[in-house]
């Protein structure tokens, strides 16, 4: 058995046996666990890291977007330069070019009248006239004196002319002659006022005809046939003189129309009117502003202004009421903003204005409400952002931002 496991040579020779690894000593597996655990803290880090800025870029974002959220958007929009033209009706009482009431100049009894109420009389045309036997019978008398005055005056001169021709022969004495003249003197005089009494009557005498002073129409009658007529002109007495006509001339009336102060300024005198009435308001009629008081009525805080117009038709009544339409100029100082811009609050009417992107509440002065839009005299700028709708709870200081096309808008 042992020689023919010797004598083999074909048998294979049995493997080479490995020698074991030695085993890791501690001090190696504590610095393979301690890098382990390093490179986990690493990646945790780096996790928490990322996850921290993520989150505070997410927060800043946050902030941004809800800042910008806070700022309101609004819509504005620039005054416009100058106000609006406008149109106001006022009342106005109708008044005759001229009206005036007639009286008698002399005393006596109506005889005869000749135009009644509505009459359409011409200038001298005969209205009444007047008896007056008194007045007849002292002309009578007067020019009876003016005939005793007229030979009285003539004896004078004779005998002064004669005492000048005897003074000149030296018959009489200076004083006589001296006498004569001063009674020719006296007697010229007194013919004088003889004649001037006699004119005085005959003018009086003349007026026992009552005729029209002017193209017009009687508007009213007062007396009748057989009242007795005196003198005179109407006062406040008991005792004054009755109008015998009431005379008024409608070819041209006059309107006069109180304008309230805040229109004052714009009335000019020879600008051109409209006349409407109530019982006609579709026919206007054309009239002129001739003229104004130039003065306000410190009672009623108007400007009494006279509008005429031609009435030759008879259109308007004198006495009727009417009213004026007066086309007021636009003011060329003063700016015009929209109605919806307006804010009412404890300090007057404001509006919101955007400057360097904040709201300021400026007072502002209103001087015409349009309805739709307002006129303002102060506190606006012609290239003023003014915002359009505010809220009520807009505040002076507050951020806003206006929106695109509202800048453009406005821009054009």
């Amino acid at each position: 058995m042992e020689s023919t496991a010797t004598t083999n040579p074909a048998a294979p020779a049995p493997p080479a046996v490995a020698e074991p690894a030695p085993p890791p000593s501690p001090a190696s597996n504590r610095k393979a666990a301690l890098l382990g655990l390093l490179a986990c803290f690493a990646v945790l880090g780096l996790l928490i890291v990322r996850g921290v800025r993520s989150r505070a870029v997410d927060a800043r974002a946050l902030e941004r977007s809800t800042q910008e959220a806070a700022i309101a958007s609004v819509t504005v929009t620039h005054p416009m330069g100058g106000s609006a033209g406008q149109e106001v009706v006022l009342p106005g009482n109708t008044q005759a070019f001229t009206d005036t009431p007639i009286y008698a100049r002399t005393s006596g009894y109506l005889k005869k009248w000749f135009v009644d109420i509505g009459g359409h009389v011409r200038k001298g045309e005969l209205l009444a006239t007047i008896e007056t036997p008194e007045l007849d019978q002292q002309l009578q008398q007067a020019q009876a004196d003016l005939k005793s005055a007229q030979a009285n005056m003539q004896l004078a001169e004779t005998t002064a002319t004669r005492w000048q021709a005897l003074l000149a022969k030296h018959a009489v004495s200076k004083q006589e002659t001296d006498q004569a003249v001063s009674d020719l003197a006296a007697k010229q005089a007194a013919y004088a006022a003889s004649e001037a009494n006699v004119r005085r009557l005959q003018q009086l005498q003349s007026y026992e005809q009552v005729t029209a002073p002017f193209d017009g129409v009687i508007t009213a009658r007062n007396t009748d046939i057989g009242d007795l007529i005196t003198a005179g002109s109407g006062s406040a007495s008991a005792m004054a003189p009755r109008e015998l006509f009431h005379m008024a001339a409608i070819q041209r009336l006059r309107i006069f129309v109180a304008v309230p102060e805040v229109y004052a300024d714009r009335i000019r005198d020879g600008a051109t009117v409209s006349i409407t009435r109530d019982s006609d308001p579709t026919q206007p009629i054309e009239g002129t502003i001739v003229r104004n008081a130039s003065a306000i009525d410190q009672t009623s805080r108007t400007l009494n202004i006279e509008v005429d117009i031609d009435n030759a038709r008879g259109q308007v009544l004198p006495g009727s009421y009417v009213f004026v339409h007066i086309k007021l100029p636009a003011d060329g100082h003063s700016l015009t903003i929209p109605s919806n811009a307006l804010i009412f609050r404890a300090q007057g009417p404001q509006a919101a204005v955007v400057r360097d992107g904040r709201v300021r509440l400026t007072s502002i002065t209103i001087g015409h409400d349009y309805g739709g839009t307002l006129e303002v005299t102060s506190g606006l700028a012609p290239d003023d952002l003014i915002i359009l709708d505010p809220s009520d709870s807009l505040m002076s200081g507050a951020r806003v931002q206006v929106s695109e096309s509202a800048a453009k808008g406005a821009g054009e």
